[in-house]
């Protein structure tokens, strides 16, 4: 009995077995198409676009130009919300929870999404995980100035006296674990000298400090102080970026102030919920890439001092692995405690 049931019954198994592949195949594909459908149809209703800086920064600016190009390009409105607050890390938890269906899109940070895994002591997301990377947005330096009075006229001369002097001399930035603070933190671990910061919850309160002498030198984003340095309330002396900027062509880099391979950059980027689909993420990188190489956005970024620099999205993804990496070495050498 069970020889025949191994010969009557084979050919019918195999066809059996046939069916149920070619369904599973079909399902496979009819699957595939159901994720692609929503991407080639999006978007089919307003974006929330999160900036999680305040209104009237360098960031939400950039913003607010992204949505303006990209409600015209889809036909339908990208809204910019400010959700300020724990530098950025607010703003960005909220996007972390968010549905992932592309309605709820970061604008993403080096602060939050690369600094802060290692500077707080709990941060309510994981950005490898909780994120997905569309695209970098764009990158520009930090700047290192001195009040007009100050004798140093070039970093060298700075980090001569600061060596002399160890904890004579105090900068103003923002907060410790932003850029620009850990920027001078990398600055004194390259050339082993000690100056103190003087800490600012806002950035431009710091800028306005140094500019009345209060503080003789400060470390800030590009974009807040070009407008200081080229009316001479402040003195550069030296940026961040591998090359010298446009905006102030006669500012040395670091690098060119004696320190081989020194380069930071402040950034800007977009990141969705980690769950988004594949085929919504390439949508996305596309369509904000586009924006990116418009003439006109080209040429309103550059005057923001933030030039385009958009990425693919592996791309980006390991930039930000490898700026996670850099600035976690950082504030271990340097000694930063958890906040």
């Amino acid at each position: 009995m069970r020889d025949v049931r191994r010969a009557g019954y084979a050919w019918p198994c195999v066809v059996a077995l046939g069916v149920a592949l070619g369904c599973a195949q079909a399902g496979a594909q009819s699957a595939q198409s159901t994720q692609s459908a929503p991407a080639a149809a999006f978007p089919g209703k307003p974006v929330r676009y999160v900036v999680p800086f305040g209104a009237g920064t360098s960031p939400d600016l950039v913003g607010r130009l992204l949505a303006d190009r990209l409600t015209r390009l889809w036909n339908q409105q990208v809204i910019v919300e400010n959700r300020v607050g724990a530098a950025g890390v607010l703003g960005s938890s909220f996007v972390a929870k968010a549905p992932s269906d592309g309605y709820t899109l970061l604008q993403c940070n080096v602060g939050s999404n690369a600094i802060a895994v290692s500077l707080h002591q709990k941060v309510p997301y994981d950005q490898l995980r909780d994120f997905a990377p569309v695209t970098r947005i764009g990158v520009t330096a930090n700047i290192i100035t001195a009040h007009p009075s100050v004798p140093m006229r070039s970093l060298k001369d700075f980090v001569a006296y600061a060596k002399a002097n160890p904890g004579k001399l105090s900068y103003s930035a923002g907060l410790v674990g932003v850029s620009p603070q850990l920027t001078m933190e990398l600055l004194k671990l390259r050339l082993k000298f000690d100056v103190v910061h003087i800490p600012y919850k806002v950035g431009s309160q710091a800028i306005s400090d140094t500019i009345a002498g209060q503080v003789p030198f400060n470390v800030s984003n590009l974009p807040a102080i070009v407008a200081p340095v080229q009316s001479g309330r402040l003195r550069a002396l030296a940026v961040t970026s591998a090359q010298r900027m446009p905006q102030l062509p006669d500012v040395p880099t670091v690098q060119e102030s004696g320190v081989p391979d020194f380069e930071v950059y402040t950034w800007q980027g977009v990141c969705a919920p980690g769950a988004t689909s594949v085929p919504l993420l390439e949508k996305l990188n596309a369509d904000f890439t586009t924006v990116l190489r418009m003439a006109d956005m080209r040429e309103r970024m550059n005057e923001l001092v933030m030039p385009p620099a958009p990425t693919t999205r592996d791309g980006f993804e390991q930039f930000i692995r490898g700026e996670i990496k850099r600035w976690a070495q950082v504030i271990q050498e340097a000694g930063i405690p958890k906040q």
